[in-house]
């Protein structure tokens, strides 16, 4: 087993009521929502029509151009709502819950080949829950990566821990690696704050590495633990997966039964207390906020207040709801103020200890903004941006003010490298 550590990183704070120590409670909303990651767009055939009744971990859509990767029920329910746009793209698939619904259940007597594995992943709905670098979204249906990072550590405000999703779930973590060491070509790394390894010495492998990293941000953003393992490239893809997933996709091939819950922080300046829950992907967001939000207007937020956006559904791959206060709306100033107090050109951007600390001081922090900036992707493709998406960046853009807008920068930036060099 090899254990490895670097890099720095800062600690945002942000306002927030302390967190209920009470252990997590399971909250399965009335309602949920099965969309794709924000700015993706995935081209559906759906399974199921409006009002059919489905089990949790039933098919209820596949992608039009790999069918044998499907979109599976969070919980038992009926089809409410599905909502596609112009080609096929899916915007929503709404179900209302039935209690005591049918739970699906698969067939895992086969799993020794790399084949059947993937096979069994992506028919149970798991292969959405890995993201790919370069470029995100999930892998294509037949990609074998050169590596895999499994992030067991999470350093995002208000994230909740995974080591407090994982208790007592070592056997089925285990179960997992296993599984994703038969999907990749190279070694598989475990990323995780100090502490007891998550993965014992006799039970380690070759292809099986434990790396202990900071717990300051951004050393728990999957990106720079990317950078700095197996960076990704157009020819040498890598792929990301948080570990109470592995451990979900443990527990798959154990029980033929894909668990649909996950441990959820609800935090922010908005809430009278903090809680932390175990809810369904895609979970009502109202409805989870609903008895502890503040009184008056609020904007909900499907993830950190440094990379969420706000939101109806819990996110695809998100573990924290954060509940902001709206600001009232002012009256916006005159025309002729605007044009003296701001400038037609971007702010230019000073470098400093903060922007490097931002980077993880793991990439050239300057040289990268400006590559960006100006728009010259090859400088980027060279300093690692391959190995980023926009919510790596996120406190980048925050320490920065929100002035650069650097994770817009970046997917255009990812999007003409896709369309120009990727095959």
């Amino acid at each position: 087993m090899i254990v490895l550590g670097f890099g720095p990183g800062l600690t945002p704070a942000f306002p927030s009521p302390p967190v209920n120590a009470q252990e997590p409670s399971e909250v399965i909303t009335q309602e949920a929502g099965i969309r794709t990651p924000a700015g993706r767009s995935l081209r559906i055939t759906p399974l199921v029509g409006e009002g059919d009744l489905v089990a949790q971990g039933a098919p209820v859509a596949c992608l039009r151009d790999a069918p044998q990767v499907q979109l599976v029920a969070p919980m038992p329910g009926r089809v409410a709502r599905i909502s596609l746009q112009p080609g096929r793209k899916l915007s929503e698939i709404v179900l209302f819950r039935e209690e005591g619904g049918d739970v699906m259940r698969h067939d895992v007597a086969d799993t020794s080949t790399r084949a059947s594995l993937r096979k069994l992943v992506q028919a149970a709905g798991v292969w959405p829950w890995l993201q790919r670098r370069p470029f995100g979204g999930m892998p294509p249906a037949d990609e074998n990566p050169a590596a895999i990072v499994v992030m067991a550590m999470d350093t995002r405000p208000f994230a909740p821990d995974p080591r407090q999703a994982l208790a007592g779930r070592e056997t089925a973590l285990l179960r997992g690696l296993q599984a994703l060491a038969t999907l990749s070509d190279g070694p598989v790394f475990v990323c995780q704050t100090d502490g007891a390894p998550l993965i014992g010495p006799d039970r380690a492998s070759d292809k099986l590495r434990i790396v202990k990293a900071p717990s300051r941000h951004p050393q728990g953003a999957a990106g720079f633990q990317v950078h700095a393992l197996a960076p990704a490239t157009i020819e040498t893809p890598v792929w990301d997966i948080h570990a109470e997933d592995v451990a979900a996709l443990g527990e798959l091939l154990d029980t033929g039964i894909v668990p649909m819950t996950r441990l959820v922080r609800l935090a922010g300046k908005g809430l009278r207390e903090s809680l932390s829950i175990r809810t369904q992907p895609g979970a009502d967001l109202r409805e989870l906020t609903l008895r502890i939000a503040n009184p008056g207007a609020h904007r909900l937020i499907s993830g950190s207040p440094l990379d969420g956006h706000e939101a109806h559904w819990l996110g695809p791959r998100h573990r924290q709801v954060t509940v902001l206060p709206r600001p009232p709306k002012g009256k916006p100033p005159h025309w002729f103020v605007s044009a003296l107090t701001r400038s037609g050109l971007p702010r230019p951007v000073i470098p400093t200890a903060a922007l490097t600390q931002a980077f993880g001081a793991a990439l050239p922090a300057v040289a990268l903004v400006r590559a960006l900036s100006s728009g010259d992707d090859e400088m980027a493709m060279k300093l690692g941006a391959l190995s980023l998406l926009e919510d790596d960046i996120a406190l980048v853009d925050y320490v920065l003010g929100g002035e650069a807008h650097l994770a817009t920068l970046l997917r255009g930036m990812l999007d003409r490298v896709q369309t120009e060099f990727a095959p």
